[in-house]
Formats: C-alpha cells, sequence, structure tokens
C-alpha cells in the first residue's frame, strides 16, 4: 500500500512540475520579447481548454470505458467531449478578443537608437485576426489538431503508465512464485541432509560407541547452524566452508582404510554470500556412492574462488560393492541442486556431470 501511495505522489508532483513549466514560459516569453496582456490572455484561455479536454480523458473516459473494453463507448465519448468543448473554445474566443478590442493591445513598446527610455505607442484597437476572417474552417482546423493532440497524448500516457503497473506486478508476483519455489527446494534440503546423516551415524552404532557419540555432536551442532539461520536464502562463503568441514569431519568416522580422501578448501578467499546449503548434496552423493569398506575407494572435494566466480568439483569412485538396491538413488539431491541453480543462476551457471563405470564426477561454476 506504501508503495502504491509513493507512486501516485510521484505522479502527481511530476504533473505538477511539468505544468508549472508549461504555466512559466509564456511569462518568460512576454517579458523577453516584450510581448503584450493579449498574449497571456490568449494563451491561458486555450491553455485552460487543452487541460480540461486532457485530464477528462485521462481521468475519466479512459479508465472507465477504454480500459474496461467499452470501446465504442468511448470513441463516443470522446467525440462528445470535442462537440463539447469546440463551442467552449468558441464561446471564451468571443471572450477573449472582446476583452482585448476593448482595452487595445497592451502597451508596444519600442526603443529608438540611443534614448534611454524606451517609446510607448498608443493602444491599438483589437480585431480577429485576418485569416480568421477569410477562412472560417481556419478555427476549427485549429482546434481539431490540438484537442485531438490532447486525446491521444492522455491516451498514450494514461496506457504507458497502465503496462508499467502491469509490467511490474508480474515482477512481483514472479518474484513471490520464485521465492515459494526456492523456499520449497530449500526446506526439501534439510530432511534428505539429515535423513542420509542419521544412516550414516546409524551404519556407527554397535561398531564405535565413542565415535557414535561424536557424530551426535557434530550433528546436533550441524541442525542448529541450519535451523537459528533457516529464515535465510544467502549465507557467507566461510560459514558454508565450516558447515561443509563439519560434515566431512562426520563423514571421515565411517571411512575405512581402503578409502582416501582429499579435500581441497581455500583458506584465502573474498567472503561472497552463497545460497544456503548449495553444495552439500552433492558432497553427500560422494560418500554414499563413492566409499566402501571392501574395496578400494577415493573421495576428492575441491572448491576455488575467483573475485565473482565459484568452482567446485566433486568426484568418487563407484565401487563394484556399492551397485547393490540398498545403494539405489532417488536423485532428490541432485534434481533439487539443477532447478534451484536454474532459478538463482539462470544463464550464470555450468554444471557438468559426468559418469563412467568407475567414477562419477561433478564439475559446477557459478558467476556471481
Amino acid at each position: 500500500m506504501r508503495k502504491v501511495t509513493n507512486e501516485k505522489t510521484t505522479r502527481i508532483i511530476l504533473h505538477i512540475l511539468i505544468w508549472a513549466v508549461i504555466l512559466g514560459l509564456p511569462i518568460y516569453a512576454a517579458r523577453r520579447f516584450q510581448m503584450g496582456q493579449h498574449f497571456l490572455l490568449t494563451y491561458y484561455t486555450i491553455l485552460a481548454i487543452s487541460a480540461l479536454i486532457f485530464y477528462t480523458n485521462y481521468l475519466f473516459l479512459i479508465p472507465v470505458l477504454f480500459f474496461q473494453k467499452k470501446r465504442y463507448s468511448y470513441y463516443i465519448s470522446v467525440l462528445a467531449l470535442l462537440f463539447f468543448f469546440y463551442f467552449i473554445t468558441d464561446f471564451a474566443s468571443e471572450q477573449v478578443f472582446s476583452i482585448i478590442s476593448k482595452n487595445g493591445y497592451s502597451d508596444q513598446i519600442i526603443r529608438q537608437p540611443g534614448e534611454e527610455r524606451p517609446l510607448r505607442l498608443p493602444p491599438i484597437p483589437m480585431r480577429r485576426p485576418v485569416f480568421v476572417i477569410a477562412m472560417p474552417n481556419a478555427q476549427l482546423i485549429g482546434y481539431t489538431t490540438s484537442s485531438l493532440f490532447m486525446v491521444f497524448l492522455s491516451l498514450g500516457l494514461r496506457v504507458l503508465e497502465r503496462q508499467s503497473k502491469i509490467e511490474k506486478r508480474q515482477e512481483e508476483m514472479e518474484k513471490a512464485n520464485l521465492n515459494a519455489e526456492l523456499t520449497l527446494l530449500k526446506n526439501q534440503i534439510s530432511p534428505h541432509f539429515f535423513f542420509n546423516t542419521l544412516n550414516n551415524i546409524y551404519s556407527l552404532i554397535g561398531r564405535n560407541n565413542e565415535d557414535s557419540k561424536n557424530a551426535v555432536i557434530k550433528l546436533s551442532k550441524m541442525m542448529r547452524y541450519v535451523l537459528n539461520e533457516s529464515g535465510e536464502d544467502n549465507r557467507l562463503l566461510s560459514d558454508e566452508i565450516e558447515f561443509m568441514n563439519n560434515y566431512i569431519d562426520l563423514m571421515k568416522l565411517r571411512i575405512g582404510a581402503k578409502t582416501k580422501l582429499n579435500v581441497n578448501f581455500p583458506t584465502e578467499y573474498k567472503d561472497l554470500m552463497i545460497p544456503h546449503l548449495l553444495f552439500i548434496s552433492l558432497i553427500e552423493n560422494a560418500f554414499k556412492y563413492g566409499i566402501s569398506v571392501q574395496e578400494e575407494s577415493y573421495v576428492n572435494i575441491s572448491l576455488l574462488c575467483g573475485e565473482n566466480n565459484i568452482s567446485f568439483k566433486c568426484e568418487n569412485g563407484l565401487p563394484e560393492s556399492n551397485n547393490g538396491p540398498i545403494f539405489a538413488s532417488t536423485g532428490i539431491g541432485l534434481e533439487n541442486l539443477k532447478k534451484r541453480l536454474s532459478l538463482l543462476y539462470p544463464d550464470r551457471h555450468e554444471l557438468e556431470i559426468n559418469r563412467t563405470k568407475n567414477k562419477f564426477e561433478v564439475n559446477l561454476i557459478i558467476q556471481l
């Protein structure tokens, strides 16, 4: 509501400024070129009638008829408006010429060379211009031209304003839909993430009670980070790196001697704002499908930060022992990531997924 009020106020102020200029120019011209008072009287009379035509169309006929798809009624109303104001214009012209003919021209001033004071000529009786007498239709043509200009000007201005409102409303709706979809996607991450993490902790129970306790403590810290900042869409890169390191530390508890883990996160970088939990699904998948206690396996994770871009790479092997039905992927995390990237960084990201028989690799480059 406040935004709409501000737009109306701005529009009113703009109209006032424009009319102030239009009203002020003839006063300057009259003083600059020493025109008589008849010029101002004629100008303001015509201007007042033009303003009435403009705002009658702008404020009433266009919103009530034209925008309501009552086009025939609108055209008839415009013709009636022009017909009515033609007689008003004719009557006003008679009154103006009557006033001027009584008073004559305002003092005409002639400055003689070498004289300090100008020479004032006596008033000259005012009559209708010769071209109006010789061409009776000249006044009609002049009125028709100027009034149609006011009609089309007000119509064009009103249509542009309406189109601008429609576009702003569409942008707001698209933004609201985008935020709603991003919120939904973000809310899907946490349950998916905690479900996988709890499964990992469950695998530790019975094998190492101390590691299980440490895993629960780590998980509680990570939950606190997610839940305390759940209302924010973006986080500092440093916070996200810390969160990923905590998750990797948690996963180390279940890594055996046959798994090689290589993590390369930068220590010096520009602390950019990035979407929350953007990379965690890729790391989850790497640990879920890339480690094995029976075979040689590996997980490589790296992050490179530029001035306004981020490059993330996650690579893991695909051990034969992880091809059973228990390791079947639902694809929730990866599909979620694709949707978020398409909404947040359209045409500003590159996601490359390569899978072979023995390797799964993801390369993601984001232009922030």
